[in-house]
């Protein structure tokens, strides 16, 4: 396995699967396809290397639903309930970047079909979402869509850092206590931070509150933050515009717009 599929796999498993969460919370129909079921849920993927004696390794992240509530922890479950295992980690990314239509195995879907079911109407939700081209209609659909892609920057570019990714494990390793954060004027409720510091690395969900943040990227509308999101507008001339707020020094937000089409990159 080479270290661009590592680093995409950790940034699908680590940071684009818990969205789920996110869309099950957001989303009318997903919410109910998950309403009153519980069971547990394991995305996996084969490495191609050498296990214990148990079989090959493989690498994962698994979620827990409870009576119809989300619940994420990051790697393998001993006997998860329903396991969508792929044969090979590129497969995984092929398929949650929307380059390959090849399914996973599917274990033990006869047993659970309805939250089988209501899993896979949560990833196509959240592929629909994170594959948009231009901005949704509603303001509704507007705001989560940003909300996941703040969720996916910071939480990805931790990834990068914990998976060992050169430039980012170099950036991280020489900064100071610095909080990162991404902000839709007047609606807090879609940000997201990441906190970095002496080689660790944290992403949240939300407003930083301990103090200010030592640079914030912030919109003013999240029709603007879709621009940049989106690839559709060009970062320096929204700047001039207006449409993005750089709440420290220049410098810094070039270094955040670098990691940021970074995630993005591995993504696609």
């Amino acid at each position: 396995m080479g270290d661009d599929e590592l680093y995409a796999s950790r940034i699908f498993l680590n940071a684009a699967l818990p969205l789920l969460k996110v869309i099950a919370a957001d989303k009318d129909g997903v919410r109910k396809g998950f309403a009153g079921k519980s069971g547990t849920v394991q995305v996996s993927a084969l490495t191609g290397s050498a296990g214990d004696g148990e079989g090959p390794e493989k690498i994962g992240t698994h979620f827990f639903v409870e009576d119809g509530a989300l619940r994420f922890a990051k790697g393998l479950h001993g006997s998860p309930d329903i396991e969508l295992e792929f044969p090979t980690v590129a497969g995984l990314n092929g398929f949650f970047s929307g380059k390959s239509k090849k399914l996973p195995r599917i274990k033990g879907g006869l047993r659970r079909p309805a939250l089988l079911v209501a899993t896979f109407k949560a990833l196509l939700s959240m592929a629909a979402a994170l594959g948009a081209k231009e901005p949704p209609a509603s303001e509704a659909d507007r705001d989560l869509v940003v909300k996941m892609y703040f969720y996916l920057l910071s939480s990805g570019i931790s990834q990068l850092n914990k998976a060992g990714h050169r430039a980012v494990s170099r950036w991280v390793a020489s900064s100071p206590d610095r909080v990162y954060a991404w902000t839709v004027e007047g609606k807090p409720e879609l940000s997201a931070y990441l906190r970095v510091k002496a080689g660790n690395s944290r992403a949240a969900r939300g407003v930083y509150e301990r103090s200010k943040p030592f640079f914030t990227m912030s919109f003013d509308s999240t029709e603007s933050a879709l621009g940049i999101l989106l690839s559709i507008d060009d970062m320096v001339e929204a700047t001039k515009a207006g449409r993005i707020i750089m709440k420290g020094a220049p410098e810094f937000g070039a270094a955040i717009g670098e990691y940021m089409l970074l995630v993005g990159g591995y993504a696609k």
